[in-house]
């Protein structure tokens, strides 16, 4: 395995997890504080990539990325409000019923506002570029911040892999966000009052906090971060109104894995899938190569002739959903997890 070709497939498999993580980390947040399995929360996502495309049309992308998700987490706490309130007495599966039905609702506004077709949303002027390039010499490995080197072009063995600006800053958000996220919850007042708002929401109500206003806060606040990761993966990937259903699933798998309400299984969970995505999908092995690595003894009619020779690429696709079957079957309550619903 060539270096560059490892650095780089570790480089963006973390990326991939990061931007994971922090569409993720919203919808642990919800569970763990509300016990709601939010099924809209990769709508509120793809609302956030919309909003910071239009705000970022008319006044820049910064602007995007400061607004959006403030509207996006208030558009959130309006509907735990106004509608998830009235049914979360009835218990799982109305809420689940309703906020199935919201990802439906968000996804015809989107098409109605913008169409169906896919948006130019374009990251920021300085950080279109690459923040370095990696260069493999047959005698020397380097690294090389900007553009790539004249000697890029003048050897003839050099591999010269660039690494995006963008790409680098996706991956500070999302740690600057999980930090953020920590120090909220438990180095601050308002932190300890969720927390105990979860626990023991009779207390706090005499103590004189208002319990369903908390629980607004922490909906509203779960979809900010999706509205959030949604400006950094519109303009990292593509912005579309599948963009949704591209990672809705996906995610559902990372918080399974990573433990249902636990933000470090969810962080762990989320950075492991894509650096297994990352160098599954650049991978040019075949399933036998797999087996043979695993000192499994394996022939043409073990497994069939049709799966002889599929790539470990052709499957990267289903990684997350295979861990996720062996995790239920294994280890229930996830890597990190404690609660089981």
């Amino acid at each position: 395995m060539d270096a560059s070709y490892f650095l780089i497939s570790l480089l963006n498999g973390l990326s991939v997890g990061l931007l994971m993580f922090m569409l993720a980390s919203g919808l642990t947040l919800i569970f763990s504080m509300m016990g709601v399995l939010n099924f809209a929360h990769a709508s509120f996502y793809m609302v956030g990539a919309y909003v910071a495309y239009s705000v970022s049309q008319a006044i820049g992308f910064w602007w995007g990325l400061l607004l959006a998700p403030p509207i996006v987490g208030i558009m959130g706490a309006a509907f735990e409000r106004f509608a998830l309130r009235r049914v979360h007495k009835f218990g799982h599966v109305p809420e689940l019923l309703i906020t199935f039905g919201l990802s439906y609702i968000l996804l015809e506004l989107v098409q109605l506002v913008w169409g169906r077709q896919a948006l130019n949303f374009l990251p920021p002027e300085s950080l279109r570029g690459p923040l370095f390039t990696i260069v493999e010499l047959p005698t020397s490995l380097s690294l090389v911040w900007g553009e790539p080197p004249a000697s890029c072009a003048a050897v003839a063995d050099a591999i010269c892999t660039q690494f995006p600006a963008f790409r680098a800053f996706g991956m500070a958000v999302a740690v600057l966000m999980l930090v953020a996220v920590w120090l909220l919850l438990t180095r601050t007042r308002i932190g300890l009052v969720i927390q105990a708002a979860l626990t023991h929401p009779e207390m706090v109500e005499a103590l004189g906090h208002n319990v369903p206003r908390v629980l607004m806060l922490v909906f509203g606040g779960g979809t900010a971060l999706a509205g959030l990761a949604g400006v950094i993966g519109g303009a990292l990937r593509v912005t579309e109104p599948s963009m949704a259903l591209a990672v809705g699933a996906v995610v559902f798998a990372v918080i399974v894995i990573g433990g249902m309400g636990s933000l470090a299984g969810a962080f762990v969970a989320s950075v492991l899938l894509g650096v297994f995505e990352s160098f599954a999908v650049g991978s040019d092995r075949s399933l036998v190569d797999l087996l043979t690595w695993l000192n499994m003894v394996v022939t043409p009619e073990t497994f069939g002739y049709a799966l002889w020779s599929v790539k470990i690429s052709q499957v990267a696709a289903i990684l997350p959903y295979l861990l996720l079957v062996l995790i239920l079957i294994f280890r229930p309550k996830g890597l990190f997890g404690t609660r089981e619903g």
